[in-house]
């Protein structure tokens, strides 16, 4: 299970204080898959990062009682003056996966070549975010993040991706953002909606859709 308990987080700005995160609540328990809907700006993305640990909170907790991943979006995490192949090696040793039990994976995942021996920063970036994607697929984790649609690559790659994480995997938890209905539809069990800092949560995904599209005044 991944307990969420009285979370908030606030920034200090030039305008003062704003509280982005206030007093959020929610449990997230095995193989259960719960997408995350809300405007730009209102934190969704604050709150997957502290899920994930890579932010702490201002106040509450995060409690983690299964392995959890980075968002899988998310590419910025690699050292850029080592290899592809290091950054496995290293990102591997910190999750406790052994790197020669991953390697096959990732070198015939990611369709690198040669170039999962040469610097990441001479990477496009897409050779980034496929790099990430096999490395998020190589480590043996419980519940995924999974922050906007994962689109890595063209349509066949993209395919690939859709089939090692939501049919290989169909049995971890997700925590899916997204303002795509009908991939929130496709992939998860119910929905939440972030607003004014808040978190409400629903069992029915129409239900959350329908306090998305027209939320009470604040």
């Amino acid at each position: 299970m991944i307990e969420l308990v009285n979370l908030g987080k606030g920034y200090h700005t030039r305008q003062g204080w704003r509280q982005v995160l206030d007093g959020i609540n929610l449990n997230v328990g095995r193989s259960e898959k719960i997408g995350i809907l809300g405007r730009n700006g209102a934190g969704k993305s604050t709150m997957i990062r502290m899920i994930s640990g890579a932010e702490l909170p201002t106040n509450g907790r995060v409690r983690r009682l299964m392995s959890v991943s980075w968002p899988l979006a998310f590419g910025g995490a690699f050292q850029s003056s080592l290899t592809g192949m290091d950054n496995l090696r290293f990102i591997c040793r910190v999750y406790g996966t052994d790197p020669a039990l991953a390697e096959p994976f990732v070198q015939e995942f990611s369709e690198l070549g040669y170039y999962l021996r040469e610097p990441v920063k001479t990477y496009s970036a897409g050779m980034r975010a496929r790099l990430a994607f096999a490395i998020s697929m190589a480590i043996d984790f419980e519940c995924f993040l999974i922050d906007e649609i994962v689109a890595v690559g063209d349509s066949r790659f993209h395919a690939k991706c859709h089939d090692e994480l939501f049919v290989k995997r169909k049995d971890r938890s997700f925590i899916i953002v997204s303002h795509d209905p009908g991939y929130i539809r496709e992939h998860c069990d119910h929905a939440a909606v972030l607003v004014g800092g808040k978190l409400q949560t629903f069992d029915s995904i129409d239900e959350a859709y329908a306090f998305y599209a027209d939320p009470p005044p604040a």
